[in-house]
């Protein structure tokens, strides 16, 4: 879990973002950006002792007020230390805002499957990767406009979204995948694929499209390439209370790790 933490938190790095590794714990910030997902600790290892806790929470938190953020913990029972850490963050003011789940592919075969059927009329799929210039910034556009779209969110936040996938289309680590319907983007997805391991995220429909089963199809064709490619583990976050997209994943051939992970905002 430590290894794909570290490895989620580079992708989010990219492309001005700073990660940090502090032996008990990952420090993911961003010095321009103070929305919490940008700026939070994970993977904790701390003492069990209630006065060296303490004084290591007291530690993080002037951390946090150092850099002017939030404080936000990532928690992930049963793999961080100690065992009761949500409780005792619980304890010092720190509230869950919805928990989310890893979730692993340990079945390859509705991948392959769908590299090789046929698509339906009008559906087409495109790989895209080492991108730049205008390329990429049209690219960029019909990607963000579908995200905006599936996730219902502030249409304000396009042009620092399209930035950041400017700089992910040129970047050899990411390709990003369009679902066409007709022409018209309709579905999205993003593979990172480094180290051996693989993160999918950004995997989005837009609401005219849904219902198609194109959620299914983007994610099994990221996960057939990042197998492809060489990935020992190939994973991606989901909420918890998401059902339709963990009942996609699980067809795609995921499976959940663990229990539900709180994430937890000082309040």
């Amino acid at each position: 879990m430590r290894r794909l933490l570290l490895h989620e938190g580079r992708v989010h790095a990219r492309p001005s973002r700073v990660l940090r590794d502090l032996g008990d714990a990952i420090l993911l910030t961003d010095p321009d950006e103070p929305e919490p997902f940008w700026n939070r600790l994970e993977g904790l290892r701390w003492p069990r002792d209630p006065e060296a806790f303490d004084r290591r929470l007291t530690q993080a938190l002037v951390q946090f007020a150092t850099l002017a953020r939030q404080p936000h913990i990532w928690a992930s029972p049963i793999h961080d230390a100690p065992s009761d850490l949500v409780a005792r963050l619980a304890a010092n003011g720190f509230r869950d805002m919805g928990s989310g789940n890893v979730m692993v592919l340990t079945d390859p075969g509705p991948g392959n499957a769908a590299l090789a059927a046929q698509l339906d009329r009008g559906v087409t799929i495109e790989r895209l990767a080492r991108v730049d210039g205008r390329a990429a910034e049209r690219a960029a556009g019909e990607l963000v406009a579908v995200l905006l779209d599936a996730f219902e969110a502030d249409p304000r936040r396009a042009p620092a979204l399209e930035q950041d996938t400017v700089v992910s289309l040129g970047h050899p680590w990411f390709t990003h995948y369009l679902v066409r319907v007709d022409g018209v983007p309709a579905s999205v997805a993003r593979r990172a694929t480094f180290e051996g391991a693989s993160y999918l995220s950004s995997i989005g429909t837009a609401g005219w499209a849904r219902g198609r089963g194109l959620g299914g199809l983007i994610t099994r064709y990221a996960s057939a390439d990042a197998v492809r490619a060489g990935s020992d583990w190939t994973y991606l976050g989901v909420f918890a209370d998401n059902r339709v997209a963990i009942h996609t994943y699980e067809r795609s051939g995921f499976k959940r790790v663990g229990r539900p992970a709180p994430d937890l905002l000082l309040m």
